[in-house]
């Protein structure tokens, strides 16, 4: 079992103080992978105070130079993408090639797209007799989810070096390692001392001391929705930026006329990849009623083919779910759906045959799903996908968006036609015939999802200020 029982901060590993034992289970074998401790209040004021004092003098450091230390990080990163891999796969069951191909590539994309923003970013312009500057805004608190854990720590740790800040991480105790080793590469790369921190810790301990610390400036947050509304209200007495990435049930539009062979696959491998595990999941199939009978034979010979295997083992396979109560929970909703009169078309509850331990879900598909039904609107998280039927382009539109969240939407058809349907969609990203966000663009969510964006420049200009400057001389 792996031990990583320390802290980093000021630029060292430390001894918590006064923190706790906590293992981390691997999901496909229920036993534990890693042990941790789970910091406490004087671990994160120890951090924040280390990162308050780093401040100053990071602040000033020019744009090239910040733009070489993220460039220095990002082949950091791609010297150990093996080391981030095994430590994904084993504490969240990413299969070992999607881990190495999909999840560290994904982390390792923010530094090269942050690097890229950085040296063309406009820091300042003129208004009128006023000038309008971008400047660092100050000390950064990060709390992060387990489902692609090294994503999201680089989609908040790059922007905010490339803004000149300051930060403590809390990763998930579900999947830190990834983050400890993060931490190394850093540090190699010349991240000066107190200007990354990490903390490990759980949600009631570290990240709400963090959410609520009076010299916290701003907290980062990825996680669901029920847990953004806690930190928003610990985050709200310093009145600090919250900055918010949250839940989503994202629809997948398929338009009258689609040719369903062609499009619906790249749709429904993000219902798959990961194990149903990424909020952006378009798990909602809405399809015309001319075509809910073919859609749905394309579909369950699409779920009935996914192998369910080993994280450790090399194939195209999907892994396990993270733990027990995800594990639970998904099995709570097929049931439910199952309950409410949904039509089973593959998969169903319980492990997949000849697995007796493990978190494994077979990979499940209902038909004759209706908007009240408890699938239908709860962020599931596993690969379960639901199909539910329209008569018109507008009730298409309308049950789209029949969602607290709007995260992400899908839109499977002729791209020319989607592309009129696409300004209709509330959520943040809209893609067509696919599923996965863009490097160095915009990502972040309407209604419940969300505020704030990440990538590129957008989340560059997320993790600053901005100061209007008039009266200078000419």
């Amino acid at each position: 079992m792996h031990r990583h029982l320390q802290h980093f901060i000021d630029g060292a590993w430390v001894d918590s103080d006064g923190g706790r034992p906590h293992a981390v289970i691997d999901p496909a074998t229920e036993q534990p992978v890693t042990e941790i401790t789970l910091g406490s209040d004087a671990d994160v004021d120890r951090a924040v105070a280390a990162a308050r004092r780093a401040f100053e003098d990071y602040a000033r450091t020019d744009v090239e130079t910040r733009a070489a230390l993220l460039d220095r990080i990002a082949e950091g990163m791609k010297a150990r993408t093996a080391d981030l891999a095994k430590a994904i796969s084993e504490e969240m069951g990413a299969p070992i090639a999607f881990a190495a191909g999909g999840q560290v590539p994904a982390g390792l994309g923010h530094f090269l797209a942050t690097a890229k923003a950085l040296r063309a970013f406009p820091f300042e312009e003129r208004i009128g007799k006023a000038r309008v500057v971008h400047e660092p805004l100050g000390v950064v608190a990060m709390i992060t989810p387990w489902n692609w854990p090294l994503n999201q720590i680089c989609a908040k740790v790059a922007p905010a070096l490339a803004a000149g800040d300051t930060m403590v991480l809390k990763p998930s105790e579900e999947a830190p390692r990834c983050a400890m080793i993060l931490a190394d590469i850093l540090h190699e790369a010349g991240v000066p001392a107190g200007v990354f921190n990490l903390v490990n810790g759980d949600g009631p301990g570290v990240g709400a001391a963090l959410s609520r610390h009076r010299d916290v400036d701003m907290v980062s947050f990825t996680g669901s929705t029920r847990a953004g509304i806690a930190v928003a209200q610990a985050a709200a007495a310093t009145v600090k930026r919250v900055h918010q990435e949250l839940g989503g049930k994202a629809p997948n539009l398929v338009l009258e006329g689609a040719d369903l062979a062609a499009t619906l696959p790249p749709t429904l491998q993000g219902v798959l990849a990961n194990s149903g595990q990424s909020c952006i999941a378009p798990t909602r199939l809405l399809v015309h009623d001319s075509q809910v009978a073919e859609a749905t034979g394309i579909a369950k010979a699409i779920f009935d083919g996914v192998a369910v295997g080993d994280p450790a083992e090399a194939g195209a396979h999907i892994g396990p779910v993270v733990n027990r109560a995800q594990f639970d929970k998904i099995q709570g909703l097929i049931q439910s759906a199952i309950d409410e009169g949904a039509t089973l078309v593959a998969g169903g509850p319980g492990r997949p045959d000849g697995r007796n331990a493990g978190y494994y879900i077979r990979p499940t598909l209902f038909a004759d799903v209706t908007p009240d039904m408890r699938i239908a609107r709860e962020e599931t998280f596993g690969p379960v996908a639901t199909i539910t039927r329209y008569r018109d382009l507008d009730e298409g539109v309308r049950l789209a968006n029949d969602t607290d969240y709007g995260l992400s939407a899908a839109i499977s058809g002729d791209p020319a036609a989607a592309a009129q349907v696409a300004p209709r969609l509330r959520a943040g990203l809209v893609t067509i015939n696919s599923w996965s966000p863009a490097p160095g663009a915009p990502f972040g969510g309407y209604k419940q999802s969300g505020n704030g964006r990440e990538g590129g420049k957008f989340g560059i200009a997320d993790f600053m200020e901005v100061k209007t400057i008039i009266g200078e001389p000419a």
